[in-house]
């Protein structure tokens, strides 16, 4: 990357606020080219990120954490998703195996340790694949958590080293399934069976009416996040 002092001073130079989702994907391309990526776990918010990118003519390079434990449902849109938009998601693996992580630390490390099982399966695998780009795009808004509510739209992340683009992270998630139905946007079935936020099998359930929307992740733990974003 460039010198992150300039970096940095470009980021504090403008209000990055009053800028639209498309605006702030238009910068990210124009500014970094094939060094920005876009996260996507297939939520609705990152299906929606990947119809914005193509319909504004860019062709983002989208990858994703494959864990070994994600919904068959989650799968099979990765393959729909990458037929509708001509794309090729990049596939970022642990460096162990399910295998190897059940030798080296015992059975469903994921009951037992979750946090560690995220740092294993999604956070040093993000790191590793990061520390290659110079911007990543998030689909995540403030609404959806309370750690999330103060979240920029775009900023550097120090956690990894590199600038940081959330498009829309002022949209509500009514914002966000109307765009989705408006255009015909391929998602995940499981979001219409009380699945708000759909991650490893083992950690997701649906919620209840009223529920916070992550209340299905980590069910029974004070976890919230799986630490790919620490604010």
């Amino acid at each position: 990357m460039e010198n992150l002092l300039e970096i940095r001073r470009e980021l504090a130079s403008r209000d990055w606020e009053p800028m639209t989702a498309r605006e702030a994907i238009a910068w990210g391309h124009e500014r970094f080219g094939d060094r920005l990526v876009f996260a996507s776990s297939f939520s609705l918010e990152d299906v929606l990120l990947i119809d914005l990118a193509c319909a504004a003519g860019i062709r983002p390079r989208v990858f994703y954490l494959d864990t070994g434990v994600l919904f068959p449902q989650t799968y099979e849109l990765i393959g729909r998703i990458a037929e509708r938009y001509g794309l090729e998601p990049e596939r970022v693996l642990p460096l162990l195996t399910l295998e190897e992580q059940a030798a080296e630390y015992g059975e469903k490390l994921w009951v037992r340790s979750p946090d560690q099982c995220c740092g294993i399966r999604k956070v040093e695998p993000l790191r590793r694949y990061l520390a290659g780009q110079e911007a990543w795009v998030t689909g995540i808004h403030r609404d959806q958590s309370p750690t999330r509510a103060n979240a920029p739209r775009v900023t550097f992340d120090e956690a990894f080293g590199l600038v940081k683009l959330n498009p829309i992270v002022d949209w509500t998630m009514q914002d966000v399934r109307r765009y989705v139905a408006a255009n015909d946007v391929p998602y995940n079935p499981l979001h219409d069976q009380g699945y708000p936020s759909i991650g490893c099998v083992p950690c997701t359930r649906a919620v209840k009416p009223g529920e916070d929307p992550r209340g299905g992740r980590w069910a029974g733990f004070e976890k919230t996040e799986c630490g790919l974003h620490g604010h």
